[in-house]
């Protein structure tokens, strides 16, 4: 049983998996390897996607959105601070249409939702390696 070292070709992550484990993988996902975490989210979708994908435009949309996000920590934060600004300016536009009847509307304006994500804001991953009769598979999950 061969094993070797190969890196998803979405995020970068690399993985030491079983050479018939690597084939049946760039089987489903036209040619292409793609870790567990991209493949999930490939398949997710093809299946749920607003649009309806078939796998190739599914992995070259996640393609391009794992380009977008680790081209640069510099984009990260540009791109958080424009949602942020994004949700001060609705804010402040909804806030200036309602009258300013009592405190307590001031106070729905200063609350922060807690699903709101902040710049700077990172999900924890554990990074797990596993033996399956497929081969060796290295997977991250996101723990919130």
């Amino acid at each position: 049983m061969d094993i070797e070292l190969v890196k998803c070709e979405c995020c970068g992550l690399k993985e030491d998996c079983t050479i018939d484990y690597i084939n049946g993988v760039k089987a489903k996902f036209d040619g292409k390897w793609l870790c567990g975490l991209c493949s999930e989210a490939v398949r997710d979708e093809v299946s749920r996607g607003k649009k309806q994908y078939c796998v190739e435009e599914a992995v070259k949309a996640h393609m391009s959105f794992c380009r977008k996000y680790k081209s640069s920590p510099a984009f990260r934060v540009a791109d958080g601070m424009r949602l942020m600004l994004r949700r001060r300016s609705s804010d402040k536009s909804s806030f200036q249409k309602s009258p300013p009847s009592s405190s307590s509307s001031s106070k729905k304006h200063s609350i922060r939702s807690p699903n709101s994500s902040q710049v700077g804001d990172e999900s924890s991953f554990s990074i797990c390696r596993s033996e399956t009769e497929e081969g060796t598979r290295i997977s991250a999950f996101g723990l919130e």
